[in-house]
């Protein structure tokens, strides 16, 4: 049987158009029974680079027999002229964190995923030691299993004070080799005492790499990652916007 934590997590591409953009990672949270697709802000609108898709593509398997089985389901970033994502902000800016509740008519009627729920999330993060091992799932340079349409494991370690703000910001830093496309990936924690059948806690949502500035080389790269507290998708999922403490609160 294929590990449930793999069918948590679907490739994500970016389009203009019938113009291809960009590929990363999102991957699957249910509230309330509705399903979202988290990611990155910065995967579906980027002002600074000029990266503003107007749909998204999401592959997800079909039959949980037979991982060949896929199918893309392409979702439309604009209803009349608004973005259908919601994106948290708070007291030091933006939180690079997106929502996209899916419509269940657009999912193949024999979809096989598994989705992250409140309860995977960590109610007490003073539990989570500096040095704990994480992993990070997701789509490295679009890197997979083309065959299976399954993701790639990156391991990791917490880098920073888990429960503090880096720096103010509504991040934490983990320890891992990450690429382009891994952005929106779910960083997770495994737990024994939790769910038998996604037995892991879902903490972050990975962003991006910390370097120090610009030019710098790949021996100087410190290796560090942003990792945005996943605590903020209750208030990105939730029935109305909310405001809320740190790590975020809604940006209409």
């Amino acid at each position: 049987m294929i590990e449930s934590l793999l069918l948590t997590t679907a490739r994500v591409s970016t389009f203009f158009g019938t113009q291809a953009l960009t590929g990363a990672s999102g991957f699957f949270f249910q509230r309330d029974g509705r399903l979202y697709l988290v990611t990155n802000r910065h995967v579906l609108i980027d002002k600074p680079s000029g990266h503003r898709p107007d749909r998204i593509e999401v592959e997800v398997h079909t039959d949980a027999a037979n991982l060949t089985h896929a199918a893309v389901i392409s979702v439309l970033l604009y209803r009349d002229g608004q973005a259908i994502w919601r994106q948290g902000r708070d007291s030091a800016g933006a939180i690079d964190v997106a929502t996209i509740e899916l419509d269940p008519a657009a999912l193949p009627v024999a979809v096989a995923l598994q989705a992250f729920t409140p309860a995977h999330l960590q109610p007490r993060l003073a539990e989570v030691k500096v040095g704990t091992t994480l992993l990070v799932v997701g789509f490295p340079l679009g890197f997979h299993d083309t065959l299976h349409h399954l993701p790639v494991v990156r391991q990791a370690v917490i880098a920073s004070s888990f429960g503090l703000r880096f720096q103010g910001q509504g991040y934490f830093l983990t320890d891992a080799r990450t690429h382009h496309g891994t952005s929106g990936a779910p960083v997770v924690m495994h737990d024994d005492a939790g769910d038998l059948q996604l037995p892991w806690k879902l903490l972050g949502v990975h962003s991006a790499g910390m370097e120090m500035g610009q030019g710098v080389t790949p021996e100087q790269s410190l290796g560090l990652n942003c990792a945005w507290y996943a605590d903020i998708l209750l208030t990105l999922t939730a029935e109305e916007a909310q405001d809320a403490g740190p790590p975020g609160g809604l940006d209409p």
